[in-house]
C-alpha cells in the first residue's frame, strides 16, 4: 500500500470512527502523515487462537470499535455458515471493566443482531469464567469475552469460545479469520441498541455460576482460616466473595485499594500476579492479618496467584507449578477410579506426570495455552477429567467451564489451606512431602525480547542445528513439537525448552531439573539465541 492509499484509507476510517478520542488520535496522525500512520494501516490485527489483543487506538493494528465490529461480523458469518441453528441458539457476550469494554460488547451484540443472530449480553462487567460457564448453560453456539486479561492497562482484547465452552483451536481460528477478511470494518451493519434480538441478561448468569462453585469442595465441613485476597483492580472481587460465602468459607480479607474494578490499575505497573511487585499490597495485608494464605486473581479472574507464609515469618509467592501440584495432590487424594484424567502443558512441570502414575490415573500433556487443555478433555469423553493446569497460573478444578477458572481454584485452594491447618501441617509441608516422594522439581523461566519473525527464525535455526552442549553440559537428546513450535533439549535429566511467544515479541525459555537449579543452563541457552 503506497502513501496515497494509506492516506485515503485513513480518511475512510476517520469518517467511520464512532469514538471522539480515537477520531482525534487518527486526525492527528493524518495531519502529519509518516511512518506511524503507514504502520497502522499497512496491516491489521491477526485473529488467532487467542482472538485479538492490542493497545486501544486508531487503525486496524489497534483495538477500537471498528476492529471489533469487523471481528464480530466475521464470527457471525462463520457460525451462520457452519451451524444451521446458530441464529436461534445465539452468542453470549461478556466484558470486563477495561477502557471501552462495554462499548465493544454492545457493538458486538448489535452486529450479531443485524446478522439475525440472538445476542445474549451479560448485564455488567463480570469475570471470564462466568461468561465461559454460561455458554453451555444457555446452549449458545458461541461466546465472546471482551477482555485483555492480565495485559497492561492500555490494552483490550476479544476472546472467542464455541458451543462446547472451550476457546477456539484450529481449524476454527483460521476459518473465523478468513470470514473476518470478507468484511470492511468501516461498513459493518449495526442493529439498533434496542433491537429485539439483543437480550440483556439479568443477574441469573452470575447467580448460577456462583451456585455451582461449592461442588468443587471435597471437605465442605472445613470453614478454613484467614485468607487474604486481591482482585488487582479487576472484575473478580465481588464474584469471588460470593463464591466463598456460598462455599461455606470465611469471607476473605481483601486489599481494599485493589478490590473494585479500575481500568487505570493505579496501584500496579502490570496487573499480572506473576509480575514482581503485583502482589506487594496483598502480602502486606496477609502479614498484618495473620492470614494462612494469600490469593490473587488477574483482572478477568481466570488466573490465580498464591503466596504462603514461611517458617521465618515472611511470605513467598508460589510458582504456577507449585500451586498446580498442591491442587493436584489434594484432588488425587480425594478422588478414586482408574478412569481419572489429569492434563497439563508441555512447558509445565513434569511432576504431575509422576503424581498421576503413582495414583494410577491417566495423564495427558498438550500444547501451551489453556485452550489445548480444554480440547484434550473434550477429545477424551471416555475418561473422567479431574484436574488441568498450566504453569502460567491457569487452573481448572471443575467440569465446567472448559477453560481456566481462578475463582473455583481459589475456593479449592482455601480448602487445601483449611485441611492443612486441621491436620497440623503447613502448605510448605505439603510441598516438602511431595518433594520427599518425587524429588524437588525446580523450574525456571526466562525470555529474550525479539520481534516475532526473528523469534521464530532463531528457534528454527536452533532446531536445525542444535547445540552440542549448554552451560558446560552435553546435550543428550532433542525433541521438536511442530504444532507448538517448541524445541525441547535434554542435558541428561535437565529439561530445557524454547519457543516463540504467541502473544508477545519474545522467545520464552523454560527449564526444569530435580534437586538442581536449571536457571544457569537456561541463561546459557538464552545466550545461544
Amino acid at each position: 500500500m503506497n502513501a496515497s492509499d494509506v492516506l485515503a484509507r485513513a480518511h475512510e476510517w476517520l469518517a467511520a470512527e464512532p469514538d471522539e478520542d480515537i477520531r482525534q488520535e487518527l486526525a492527528h496522525l493524518i495531519a502529519s502523515p509518516g511512518s506511524e500512520l503507514t504502520d497502522r494501516f499497512t496491516d491489521r490485527l491477526q485473529f488467532g487462537t487467542a482472538g485479538l489483543r492490542a493497545a486501544i487506538g486508531a487503525g486496524p493494528l489497534r483495538m477500537n470499535r471498528l476492529v471489533v465490529r469487523q471481528a464480530a461480523a466475521g464470527l457471525a458469518g462463520y457460525v451462520l455458515a457452519r451451524w444451521p441453528d446458530a441464529a436461534i441458539r445465539g452468542i453470549i457476550i461478556g466484558y470486563d471493566a477495561r477502557h471501552k469494554s462495554q462499548d465493544f460488547a454492545l457493538d458486538t451484540a448489535r452486529v450479531f443482531a443485524a446478522a439475525g443472530i440472538r445476542a445474549l449480553l451479560l448485564p455488567s462487567p463480570l469475570p471470564t469464567p462466568v461468561l465461559a460457564w454460561n455458554i453451555t448453560a444457555y446452549n449458545a453456539i458461541a461466546g465472546v469475552m471482551v477482555t485483555a486479561s492480565h495485559n497492561p492497562p492500555a490494552d483490550n482484547g476479544y476472546k472467542v469460545y464455541l458451543a462446547d465452552g472451550a476457546q477456539i483451536v484450529p481449524p476454527h481460528d483460521v476459518g473465523i479469520a478468513a470470514s473476518i477478511d470478507r468484511f470492511d470494518p468501516c461498513t459493518v451493519q449495526l442493529a439498533a441498541p434496542d433491537h429485539p434480538l439483543i437480550e440483556r441478561l439479568d443477574t441469573g448468569a452470575e447467580d448460577r455460576y456462583v451456585a455451582s462453585v461449592p461442588s468443587v469442595r471435597f471437605r465442605p465441613d472445613l470453614s478454613g482460616g484467614t485468607v487474604a485476597y486481591t482482585a488487582l483492580h479487576g472484575v473478580g472481587g465481588a464474584t469471588l466473595i460470593r463464591a466463598f460465602r456460598s462455599s461455606n468459607l470465611g469471607e476473605p480479607l481483601v486489599v481494599a485499594a485493589q478490590q473494585d474494578p479500575d481500568p487505570a490499575f493505579p496501584t500496579v505497573a502490570f496487573p499480572n500476579p506473576e509480575e514482581p511487585g503485583a502482589m506487594d499490597l496483598l502480602l502486606e495485608r496477609a502479614r498484618e492479618s495473620g492470614a494462612v494464605l494469600a490469593l490473587a486473581n488477574d483482572p478477568d479472574a481466570d488466573r490465580l496467584g498464591a503466596a504462603i507464609p514461611t517458617a521465618d515469618g515472611g511470605w513467598r509467592r508460589l510458582t504456577g507449578d507449585e500451586l498446580g501440584c498442591i491442587l493436584a495432590d489434594h484432588i488425587l487424594r480425594h478422588t478414586t477410579g482408574a478412569d481419572r484424567l489429569v492434563v497439563t502443558t508441555l512447558v509445565s512441570s513434569s511432576l504431575l506426570s509422576q503424581m498421576a502414575r503413582a495414583h494410577g490415573v491417566h495423564f495427558k500433556e498438550t500444547f501451551t495455552g489453556f485452550k489445548w487443555i480444554g480440547r484434550t478433555v473434550l477429545d477424551h469423553p471416555e475418561l473422567r477429567f479431574v484436574f488441568g493446569y498450566e504453569q502460567a497460573l491457569g487452573y481448572l478444578v471443575a467440569q465446567q467451564p472448559m477453560d481456566k477458572d481462578g475463582i473455583t481454584a481459589a475456593v479449592m485452594m482455601a480448602e487445601v489451606a483449611a485441611l492443612a491447618a486441621a491436620e497440623g501441617v503447613s502448605l510448605q509441608d505439603r510441598l516438602d512431602t511431595l518433594a520427599a516422594r518425587f524429588g524437588r522439581h525446580i523450574t525456571s523461566e526466562q525470555s529474550v525480547r525479539l520481534d516475532p519473525a526473528t523469534a521464530a527464525q532463531r528457534v528454527g535455526s536452533m532446531r536445525e542445528a542444535p547445540p552440542a552442549e549448554v552451560g558446560g553440559r552435553a546435550v543428550t537428546s532433542v525433541e521438536w513439537y511442530e504444532e507448538a513450535g517448541l524445541l525441547r533439549i535434554w542435558l541428561d535429566d535437565i529439561r530445557l525448552q524454547v519457543r516463540p511467544s504467541g502473544t508477545e515479541p519474545k522467545v520464552k525459555l523454560y527449564g526444569e531439573a530435580i534437586d538442581l537449579d536449571p536457571a544457569p543452563y537456561l541463561s546459557a541457552l538464552a545466550d545461544l539465541l
